[in-house]
């Protein structure tokens, strides 16, 4: 079945490129010139994050020990600046350890951070895998959904620096499930933001098994060693509780090994669609019908399996338009020995993988990524890719002599015309530096106007990396919906700048088990205005300001347009009236 369904992917491939002609081989102009001396330095200690990873390992080598943990961004407390959010694991049950909470950090807007975690009332032992951000209430105030092995958790946010755990109040409590990433998303837009939760396989010590690389010692098993778990839909139901519509929706699958969510709308219907990265499973596309149920078409769509009809080892997922085509492509962070997918949107329903032919794929062919977003680092107005790496098991190197534990991430920057090239030498020791690396997300926490990225090791430190240097100019856009939900996410935000057409949906999820910050960005490279930004609300309603200086960030309300601007940098610029 795998071999046919390769055979199929190969005849599709080259139809494509026979018919259909990538709207990205001729496209908007490249960037000009180099980078512009943009990079990144790790200032973690200098910030006072001081946060550790537990796996609770003690010998046994339990699975969820290789997949933890994700991090995020959060403006908790309604200031404008990014705060960060770490998820910690916890000793097994008669095994005794450290005990650790996960972490609230305060951005205390001069370059350092105050962990006010047992303030915040987040210093709750669990097993923690990953973080969602959003405004489930739509009061203002950001909340968190926490993933674990065990029971998740929502976090609901009081709007005064405190947070209190509703999960059995919201209706989120159930059986275990050893949950991984996840992501807000008004999949029926009906104003208020709905739960989709990925869950890795069906594990538990009990049933755990002995699996062994070099026939002597214990290794961590694949997932092809246990059954699969459904993901989870949890519509909200608007009064502070959910249901569980999974299996009214069509997205009930137990075959699924899911390890991240990417939201985007593939055919520029309005309407979100969910990507879903699997574990030695064909990864799904569900596509919305816009009547509350979806249609997987990863298969003809081009993106369950490898180009020889292989079902690859999918951890981290994004999606975004690269190339100034106007659809989302997806990106995949795979196993070593598997490279990253690439896959590139033709705009009819099919999707090519581009990262066999191109340096991400001959870069990464060794490396097993988790965390991965584009993004665009140097703001040249072109999305850039960054992938966490980090392999699974210390023992990796005995068996496969070219591949390592811990590995540097990769950085590549848009060159345009749908070309990356490999930066990552570029940015510094610190930056180039071998970790076991998981989670990552990416925010501006001093807002400069550049992006700065959050990154976790599995059982090692959080690493936070500022980015300098660049002399580009941005434009940051904060939403406020109205009838919309309260973040905005699933609006789409369009800037003509410079001659170019750039369009970025305000997503949750993304990356592996991380939150990225409810902020857009956009990259002017050298203009200093935008002719125009456009806001298409998940309501159907459009805002839209002309002639926005760079440099700022503005907060744009759905039916009222402008609500304020503040400068990016100083941030001195009174409100607009």
């Amino acid at each position: 079945m795998k071999r046919l369904a390769g055979t199929a992917a190969l005849i599709v491939w080259m139809f494509v490129w026979a018919f259909h002609p990538s709207q990205s081989a001729a496209g908007p102009p490249a960037p000009a010139g180099p980078p512009n001396g943009a990079h990144f330095e790790d200032v973690t200690r200098a910030a006072g994050i001081r946060f550790i990873h537990n796996n609770g390992a003690f010998g046994k080598k339990y699975l969820p020990e290789t997949l933890g943990p994700g991090a995020a961004f959060i403006d908790y407390d309604n200031d404008g600046w990014q705060d960060i959010f770490l998820v910690n694991g916890a000793p097994w049950p008669g095994h005794p350890g450290p005990a650790t909470t996960p972490a609230l950090y305060h951005n205390n807007r001069n370059g350092t951070f105050t962990d006010v975690t047992r303030k915040a009332g987040l210093g709750i032992s669990l097993y923690g895998m990953g973080a969602a951000v959003g405004d489930y209430n739509n009061d203002g105030n950001d909340d968190l959904f926490v993933t674990a092995y065990g029971q998740n958790h929502l976090f609901r946010n009081n709007g005064n620096g405190t947070f209190t755990d509703v999960t059995r109040q919201a209706g989120l409590a159930g059986p275990p499930q050893l949950s991984t990433s996840a992501a807000w998303v008004d999949y029926d837009r009906d104003g208020y933001l709905d739960l989709i939760v990925a869950n890795y396989v069906q594990w538990s010590p009990q049933s755990d098994l002995y699996c062994t690389m070099d026939g002597k010692s214990k290794s961590y098993c694949t997932p092809e060693s246990y059954k699969g778990a459904s993901v989870q839909l949890w519509r909200n139901l608007g009064n502070g509780t959910f249901e569980d519509a999974t299996k009214k929706a069509g997205l009930y699958d137990p075959t699924s090994k899911s390890l991240g969510i990417a939201i985007a709308d593939v055919n520029q219907d309005g309407w979100p669609d969910i990507v879903i990265s699997n574990d030695t499973q064909p990864n799904k596309l569900y596509v919305n019908n816009r009547n509350g149920t979806f249609t997987e078409k990863a298969t003809p769509a081009g993106i369950a399996y490898s180009e020889d009809g292989v079902a690859r080892a999918g951890m981290g997922v994004d999606a975004a338009d690269y190339d100034g085509s106007g659809y989302p492509s997806i990106l995949i962070a795979n196993f070593s020995n598997q490279m990253i997918s690439l896959y590139h949107n033709e705009r009819n329903g099919l999707f090519v993988d581009r990262a066999p032919q191109s340096e991400i794929g001959r870069t990464s062919l060794l490396t097993l990524g988790f965390g991965c977003f584009f993004f665009d680092y140097d703001l040249d107005g072109w999305r850039d890719i960054f992938v966490a790496d980090g392999h699974l098991d210390p023992d990796i190197e005995r068996i496969q002599k070219r591949v390592h534990y811990a590995e540097p991430p990769h950085l590549y920057r848009n060159e345009g015309a749908g070309a990356y090239r490999d930066v990552t030498a570029q940015m510094g020791k610190s930056f180039n530096q071998p970790r076991v690396s998981r989670g990552a997300a990416y925010g501006d926490i001093d807002n400069d106007g550049a992006p700065d990225i959050l990154m976790t090791t599995s059982g090692g430190p959080a690493v936070l990396f500022h980015n300098v240097g660049g002399r580009n100019h941005a434009l940051r856009v904060k939403l406020v919906g109205t009838r919309s939900n309260r973040d905005g996410i699933g609006a789409v935000v369009s800037v003509q700048a410079g001659g170019r057409r750039q369009s970025l949906m305000l997503r949750s999820g993304s990356s592996y088990l991380s939150a990225s910050e409810l902020v857009l960005t956009f990259g002017l490279g050298g203009a200093l205005q935008a002719d125009s930004v456009a806001v298409r609300w998940p309501s159907g309603a459009t805002d839209s300001l002309r002639d926005v200086a760079s440099d700022q960030i503005v907060t744009i309300k759905e039916g009222a347009g402008l609500l304020r601007r503040e400068s990016l940098r100083q941030r001195e610029r009174p409100a607009a009236k």
